[in-house]
C-alpha cells in the first residue's frame, strides 16, 4: 500500500516536470513549513501564515501505517487550495485498502503586522468523505527565530480536551455537530451544516528557526485521532507533538515527527513556484539578428521594384532566415513601402519574441523603401490570428530606448487578420506538410478505489497531413505493451456508461485507432474563427464537431458554440460503433482577466444527455505554466451521479520549455479527477478554438512583449 501511494505522488510530480529549484534562504521565515495534513503548520496543527504567492507544493507523508499525498496551491496571496489522498490501509478491518480523497480551503483574514499576529480561517475535508473533516481559525505571530501560535478548531480540531462552541451565543444549531463521517456515495457534498458546529477546543504550540535551514517544533494537538483509534488501533497517548524540519537549498524539505507519545512520522515536501522562471535553465535558442538601420536617404530608393523576380527572390530569402529560426513561412506578399509576411511558429511559446525576430529579419533583408512591416500569425491548424504593423522607423529609433519594449508595443497597431488590403499573393513552405511520429505512450487513470494509479504503457503512433492551408488529415494507434487500467471495476452507473467504462474500453483495445479525422479550419468573418471535424474524434466517440468562436482581438471576451453529433465506439476502438448516440454541445464564454486569471463557463448538454454547466478557473503564468479547478453541476441528482456527487477535478499544465531552455510547443498537462463518472462528461475533440487563437491577440502580446527585443 505506502509503495502505491508512494508511486502515486512520484508519477505525478514527474508528470508536472517538477525538477530542481534554487529557494532562497536568507530569511529562515521566507516560507512556511508544512504540516503532516499538507498545510503551512508546526508539526500536526496548522499555522496562519500561508505560502508564497503561486506556491506550487507536493508532499509524501507516512504517519502509523498511512501515507498521505497533498498538494498545495496558493491560489492568491491569501487564498490557498489543497487536495489531500491518503491510503490508510485496512481501515475499516475488511480486508481492503482504504483510499480517501479531501479538499481544504484556507484564506487569510489578516496579515502578520508589527504588533499585530497573522489570523486565517479554513476548511478542511469540506468536500470529501470527512475523514479529515474540522474547521478553524489561528493566529501566529514571529518574534525574531521563534513564532507563537494559537487557535481554535472545530471537527477534528474540537475533539481532544473540548467545550461548548461559542458560536452557540448566537444560535443553538452551533452546539451540535452532525456525524461528520458521509458514506464514499456521499462524497463531494458540501455539507455546510457541518461548517463551525459541535465542541471547540484549542490548540498551539511553538516554532523556532535554529538557522535558515532548520526548524523545531512543538504543538499541543486539539486532533483526538478518533477514527484512528476506532478503525485502526491507533495509539494517542498524549496531546504533544515534536518535529523538526530541515530544508535543502534545492527546494526540497524533510521533516521527521514524534507524534502522540507513540508513534514517529516522517514527510518529504518540494515547492517549486510558477512565477518565478527556473535559473539554471539554459539558454539554447541563440542571439537575436541584428537591426539594419537605414541609411539617410535610402527609403527613396524603388529601383529594386523594376527587378524580375524580386518578390519571390525576397520570400525564399525570408523563408530560409525563418527556418533557421524555428519559424515557417505560410504567405508573402512586398509592395515599394509595405511588406506582409504570414507566419507559424510550431517551436516556441515566446509569441512576442517571435514578431520581433521577424521584425529584426525584415529589416536586413527588405529594401529600404519598405517602411510598413505586416506580421501575420497563423495557428498551427491554418487560421490567420492578427494583424500586427510595426514601422520600420520606429523599431530603428526604439532598439536601444530605455523603454523601447513598452514604446513598441505602444506604436504597434495589433488588429484583426481579416482587415487590411495587402493580402499574401505569394505562398510559403508551411504547407503543404507531412508529420509523423512513433514513439512511447503512457496513458493514467487516476482514484480507482482498489487503487491510487493506473497505468498502460505501449507504442504510438501518429501522423498530420495538411495539403493546403486550414486542412487537416490526422490519427493515431496505439498499441499496449503493459499494463492495468483495465483492471478498473466494472461500472455500476444508473446513467448511460459515457465515460464509466473505462476500463472495458482500456482492456479490449490492445491495438487500438485513437483517433481519425479530417477537420477544417477557417474565418468566416471578422472577429470569427470556425472549424468544422468529422471522423473518429476519440478513444470512445466518432461522429461530427462544428464549433464557431467569436474573438476580438483586443477584448479579453470570447464567446463560442459547439455542436457535436457523436456515435459511441466498440470497446476494441476499431471502426466499429455501438448503438449509443447523442446530439451534444456548449455555448462558452471565456475571460481573461488582468491578474492572471482565466474564466470559462460551458452551458449546454453533456453525454448523458443531462443538462448543466462547467466553470472553470485558472491561474496562468507568462511561463505557460496553468494551475486550475473545475466544477460541473447538472441536472443530474448526487445520488444518481453516484460517487463524488458531482464532476470536478484539478487541471495543471507545464510546457516543456519552462524546464529546459529549449524551444518547444510541446507541453505536460493532466487533469486529475477524484472520480471519473458519467454526469457531465464531455466529448474530447482535438483542436478546439480558443487556446490557439487567443496567444497573438492584445492581452497575451502584451503580456510577453518583454521579449520582443530578445
Amino acid at each position: 500500500m505506502r509503495l502505491r501511494i508512494g508511486s502515486f505522488a512520484v508519477s505525478l510530480c514527474l508528470a508536472m516536470g517538477i525538477g530542481s529549484e534554487a529557494v532562497s534562504q536568507s530569511n529562515p521565515w521566507t516560507r512556511p513549513t508544512l504540516s503532516f495534513t499538507g498545510v503551512p503548520g508546526i508539526v500536526d496543527m496548522p499555522t496562519a501564515h500561508q505560502m508564497q504567492d503561486a506556491d506550487l507544493t507536493a508532499t509524501l507523508g507516512f504517519v502509523d501505517g498511512t501515507a498521505r499525498t497533498t498538494f498545495h496551491f496558493q491560489i492568491t496571496p491569501r487564498l490557498s487550495g489543497v487536495f489531500r489522498y491518503t491510503a490508510f490501509g485496512d481501515f475499516f478491518n475488511n480486508g481492503v485498502d482504504y483510499y480517501d480523497r479531501s479538499f481544504d480551503l484556507r484564506y487569510q483574514l489578516l496579515q502578520e503586522g508589527r504588533y499585530h499576529p497573522a489570523v486565517t480561517v479554513a476548511l478542511q475535508d469540506f468536500g470529501g468523505t470527512g475523514v479529515f473533516a474540522g474547521e478553524y481559525v489561528v493566529a501566529t505571530k514571529t518574534f525574531g527565530k521563534l513564532r507563537a501560535t494559537g487557535g481554535i478548531g472545530w471537527g477534528r480540531f474540537g475533539s481532544y480536551n473540548g467545550f461548548t462552541n461559542p458560536l452557540g451565543l448566537f444560535s443553538d444549531r452551533f452546539k451540535v455537530r452532525p456525524n461528520q463521517t458521509r458514506g464514499v456515495g456521499q462524497t463531494g457534498r458540501l455539507d455546510t451544516s457541518h461548517w463551525f458546529r459541535g465542541d471547540a477546543a484549542l490548540f498551539g504550540g511553538l516554532e523556532y528557526a535554529v538557522n535558515d535551514r532548520l526548524r523545531l517544533g512543538l504543538e499541543y494537538s486539539s486532533d483526538n485521532y478518533d477514527l484512528e483509534q476506532t478503525n485502526a488501533g491507533f495509539d494517542r497517548s498524549s496531546p504533544f507533538n515534536f518535529g523538526l524540519n530541515y530544508r535543502f537549498r534545492n527546494g526540497v524539505d524533510m521533516r521527521a515527527a514524534y507524534l502522540y507519545g507513540s508513534t514517529v512520522a516522517v514527510q518529504f515536501s518540494y515547492t517549486l513556484n510558477p512565477k518565478k522562471p527556473r535559473r539554471s535553465a539554459p539558454v539554447l535558442d541563440g542571439g537575436p539578428p541584428p537591426l539594419l538601420v537605414r541609411a539617410p536617404g535610402a527609403a527613396a530608393n524603388l529601383g529594386w521594384t523594376q527587378q524580375d523576380g524580386a518578390a519571390e527572390n525576397l520570400r525564399d530569402q525570408v523563408a530560409q532566415v525563418l527556418a533557421a529560426d524555428g519559424l515557417a513561412l505560410d504567405g508573402f506578399s512586398v509592395r515599394a513601402r509595405r511588406v506582409l509576411v504570414r507566419f507559424r511558429n510550431p517551436t516556441d511559446t515566446n509569441t512576442a519574441q517571435s514578431i520581433g525576430r521577424i521584425a529584426r529579419t525584415l529589416s536586413v533583408l527588405m529594401p529600404a523603401s519598405v517602411e510598413q512591416f505586416e506580421i501575420v500569425p497563423v495557428s498551427g491548424n491554418g487560421l490567420a490570428l492578427s494583424r500586427i504593423t510595426l514601422n520600420r522607423s520606429d523599431l530603428e529609433e526604439l532598439e536601444y530606448a530605455p523603454d523601447g519594449a513598452w514604446q513598441s508595443f505602444a506604436r504597434a497597431r495589433i488588429e484583426d487578420a481579416t482587415t487590411g488590403d495587402l493580402t499574401a499573393d505569394l505562398s510559403g513552405p508551411a504547407t503543404p506538410s507531412f508529420t509523423w511520429r512513433i514513439g512511447p505512450y503512457l496513458q493514467a487513470t487516476y482514484f480507482d478505489p482498489d487503487s491510487p494509479i493506473r497505468v498502460d504503457v505501449g507504442v504510438e503512433g501518429t501522423f498530420r497531413y495538411e495539403p493546403v492551408s486550414g486542412l487537416v488529415l490526422s490519427g493515431g494507434v496505439r498499441h499496449r505493451l503493459s499494463g492495468n487500467r483495465g483492471e478498473t471495476r466494472p461500472s455500476e452507473s444508473v446513467l448511460p456508461h459515457v465515460r464509466s467504462d473505462v476500463g472495458l474500453y482500456a482492456e479490449a483495445g490492445e491495438t487500438a485507432l485513437t483517433n481519425l479525422t479530417i477537420a477544417h479550419y477557417f474565418r468566416p468573418g471578422k472577429d470569427l474563427y470556425g472549424r468544422v471535424t468529422a471522423g473518429y474524434l476519440e478513444t470512445m466517440y466518432a461522429g461530427v464537431s462544428g464549433e464557431l468562436l467569436w474573438k476580438p482581438v483586443n477584448s479579453r471576451l470570447a464567446l463560442g458554440v459547439e455542436l457535436n453529433y457523436v456515435r459511441q465506439r466498440e470497446f476494441d476502438q476499431g471502426f466499429g460503433l455501438r448503438d449509443y448516440d447523442i446530439l451534444t454541445g456548449h455555448v462558452s464564454a471565456y475571460y481573461k482577466a488582468s491578474n492572471d486569471f482565466h474564466y470559462q463557463l460551458d452551458v449546454g448538454r453533456y453525454l448523458a444527455g443531462d443538462w448543466g454547466a462547467t466553470l472553470t478557473i485558472d491561474r496562468e503564468f507568462a511561463n505557460g505554466i496553468k494551475v486550475g479547478a473545475f466544477a460541473t453541476l447538472t441536472d443530474v441528482p448526487f445520488d444518481t451521479f453516484g460517487e463524488g456527487s458531482f464532476d470536478k477535478g484539478l487541471r495543471f499544465e507545464i510546457p516543456v520549455s519552462a524546464f529546459t531552455g529549449r524551444k518547444s510547443t510541446n507541453s505536460v498537462s493532466r487533469t486529475i479527477r477524484p472520480v471519473l463518472r458519467d454526469g457531465g462528461a464531455r466529448l474530447n475533440v482535438n483542436g478546439r478554438l480558443y487556446n490557439d487563437v487567443r496567444d497573438y491577440h492584445q492581452s497575451d502580446l502584451q503580456k510577453q512583449w518583454g521579449r520582443f527585443w530578445r
